[in-house]
Parts: structure tokens; sequence; C-alpha cells
């Protein structure tokens, strides 16, 4: 799979349709919220009948029995990546895992399960105030991310600031997919921890996530080959 994941942040099959046709080869992809909830999960099956690699972006959070049962019938779908937060706690990641285990038709490869930990989103002071989470950011993402691999998650997802830090607690094999990335002089919009490709990269993210900087580029294919070029190949 590439290391660079395209957000179809769309709200109509045909958006997305029109947008992956710009490309003349499979992308990898994520389907979140947004696109899920406008279209249902057959959207899922469209972009995967055209070849590309899918990060379901799903988030599920809720009672470890409720979380198996969705992740055992997400798991039919067939996608490569697919999530759970890890404010749900050790049992409720664990249950997911199962689920997913469980729903993978016999003779097809299990999708790789991630854990969210501090949405990129949430400050420190909102950390602190809101959610009642004392403490730093880091230290906070660190420790989701050891209990995400105490349930047999594959890795989390996090900022680019705390990927070095994950896998020197977890390993490098324990992966780190990181959204919040903006090119060189973007809007950074809604987010509070972001950085660029480049900055990942020697970060050493695994996968990074981009929306915006690609969906709305005057030729998507050519900046997804770029940011591409330098995850795939360290030219930073």
């Amino acid at each position: 799979m590439n290391k660079t994941i395209v957000a179809l942040d769309f709200s109509s099959r045909e958006e997305v349709l029109g947008f992956l046709a710009k490309f003349d080869e499979p992308v990898f992809v994520k389907i979140g919220m947004e696109l899920t909830y406008a279209c249902g999960l057959d959207i899922v099956k469209d972009v995967k009948a055209l070849g590309h690699d899918i990060f379901l972006d799903l988030k599920l959070h809720d009672i470890p029995n409720t979380v198996k049962g969705g992740m055992k019938n997400l798991a039919k779908l067939g996608v490569d990546v697919i999530n759970c937060h890890c404010g749900g706690g050790i049992a409720m990641m664990k249950a997911a895992k199962e689920g997913i285990l469980e729903g993978t038709p016999e003779g097809k490869e299990p999708a790789k399960l991630i854990g969210v930990t501090i949405l990129t989103s949430v400050s420190k002071e909102a950390m602190n105030e809101e959610l009642g989470i004392d403490g730093e950011v880091m230290d906070t993402v660190v420790r989701y991310a050891k209990n995400a691999k105490e349930a047999g998650l594959d890795g989390v997802v996090c900022s680019v600031h705390e990927a070095k830090a994950i896998h020197e607690a977890c390993g490098d094999d324990f992966l780190t997919v990181t959204p919040g990335i903006r090119l060189a002089g973007g809007n950074v919009n809604d987010q509070k921890r972001v950085a660029t490709p480049e900055y990942a990269k020697e970060q050493g993210c695994d996968y990074i996530v981009v929306g915006r900087s690609i969906t709305t580029s005057a030729d998507p294919a050519k900046t997804y080959r770029e940011i591409e070029e330098v995850m795939s190949n360290g030219a930073v």
C-alpha cells in the first residue's frame, strides 16, 4: 500500500467517482463519516471495486460487545485498515480485534486495526479543561498507544508530533497513521497539531492522511504523486 492516504471528504457518490477518475492508478483513500453517512456502506464497495486501498475511518466507540458486532460486519467489506477509539479501553479494543478476525471472509487478509488516540483537533487546554484529562497531550497519546498494543491492535492514529515517541514506546512495527498534514503554506483549518509531509517523514510516520491539500488541488494526481514520493522514497 502507498504511504499517502487521501481523505475522501465528499458528500456524494458522484463527487467521489469524479475525483477518483482523475487518477490513472489505484491510490490509498480514507472513507470517513461524512461520506459513509451520505452514501451508506455501498460507497466502500464502489471504491474497492475500482482497485483502491481503503482506510475505513468510522472510529467505533461503544461497549465491547457492540463494537465487536460492528467490526464483524465491517470486516466483510474487505477494507485494508479500520479504526476504533482507544478511549473505549483495552477490553473494547480487544473485542474490536475479535470482531474483525471473526468477520473476515475465509482466505482473505484481515483489515489492520488501529486505535484513535487524541484527535488532532484537540489542544492541550481542551484535553485538560474540557475532557478532564490532566497532563500533556503526548503523555496521554503514548499511554493510549501502549493500551492499543496490549489489546493486539496494529497501530494508532496520532499526530505527527507524537509518532516518534510512540515508536519508541511500542516498537518500529507498531503503525502510526497521522492526519493533520498540510503542504507548506497551506491553511490548517480546524486542525491544531499539524505538519508537512517532509516533517512527517522525518518523524518516522508510517502513513499520512491528506485531505484538502489534494482534493482541492488543481491537479490532484500530480500532488498525490509528489507527496507519495516524499513518503515512500525519503525525498525530504
